[in-house]
């Protein structure tokens, strides 16, 4: 088949090289405009803008998908089908009439669950076991067309959003192009989402990565893995910001010791810091003060002197 891929970050790259690779012929590919990046503020080019050029394909950006020379353009180029990964913006009924075969969207949860923009995010935050990928027909609602396949992912215990969306891009690139040979071949059909199970995953904002100490060790962990990388979790210092990365829950008998600490009161030893929750500490892994470099937690303290009067959550 003929197809035009539509996406932007990089989790979208394992995709288009398989797509690059595959049988099918890569005509052109959609992404969003240059955006500002950087202390700088210089415009930068999408990764998927990136790497097709490294492939030679035609690339368009258009600010909306609706604007008119790009829906000319797209029928110019005549696709067949669509595949999308992480485009980001919302393809308008135009042109998704377009291509004879549709657009086929690679999303990052077994469907009808976690729909919207941030699947994975939210599979981590509320501690699913399991997460995956669907392949489907795109449709004007938001994630709800017709299943044409589905592939699953164990979520570990120490998983961070990061984690599992870099294995999630490879084993979803392989199931994307499988898809598409289907499609072409005659031998998928797309199943409609049952209605039941239907769940949805708004973007995560800064303010929703803000950890709140007073919240049990287990919530606090799933809240920070899932702001990892992105937006990044963090919490109040001195007046200031500090980023965190994925702490460490303690059990016993070396979480009893620890106990009497406070939700945010921080507790500094030789070679680690713990901070208290609801329920029982978390030690700190690395930390990020603002301004300034990452660096493990007990670099970060013993820079500052802090001390068991110290607290975490004052801003």
């Amino acid at each position: 088949m003929r197809l035009v891929f539509a996406g932007t970050p990089e989790v979208a790259l394992p995709a288009l090289r398989a797509l690059a690779a595959s049988r099918h012929t890569l005509a052109a590919v959609v992404t969003r405009p240059d955006a500002p990046a950087g202390r700088g503020r210089r415009m930068v080019i999408s990764p998927v803008a990136a790497l097709a050029g490294e492939l030679g394909v035609e690339t368009l950006k258009p600010l909306r998908p609706n604007e008119p020379w790009f829906l000319e353009r797209l029928r110019t180029v005549a696709p067949d089908c669509c595949p999308v990964v992480a485009y980001g913006a919302l393809l308008p009924q135009a042109a998704l009439d377009i291509p004879p075969r549709g657009w086929v969207n690679l999303h990052f949860s077994v469907l009808p669950a976690w729909r919207g923009a941030a699947p994975v995010q939210h599979a981590v935050l509320r501690g699913d076991d399991i997460t995956g990928a669907s392949t489907f027909q795109i449709v004007k609602e938001l994630d709800a067309g017709p299943v044409y396949g589905t592939l699953t992912e164990p979520v570990g215990p120490a998983d961070t959003s990061g984690d599992l969306l870099d294995r999630l891009s490879i084993s979803g690139a392989e199931l994307l192009v499988e898809t598409l040979d289907a499609i072409e071949d005659g031998t998928v059909q797309a199943v409609p989402q049952p209605l039941d199970g239907i769940s949805f995953a708004p973007k995560f904002t800064v303010e929703d990565a803000r950890v709140d100490w007073k919240l049990p060790a287990h919530l606090i962990d799933r809240q920070i893995r899932a702001c990892t990388p992105d937006p990044g979790a963090w919490t109040d210092f001195d007046g200031a910001r500090l980023k965190l990365w994925p702490v460490t829950r303690i059990r016993p008998p070396a979480a009893e010791a620890k106990a009497g600490v406070g939700p945010g009161q921080l507790l500094v030893e030789r070679a680690a810091v713990y901070v208290g929750t609801g329920t029982l500490p978390v030690r700190l892994g690395d930390v990020q003060p603002q301004g300034k470099r990452r660096m493990p937690a007990a670099d970060w303290a013993r820079g500052l002197h802090a001390d068991s009067a110290a607290s975490l959550g004052l801003g």
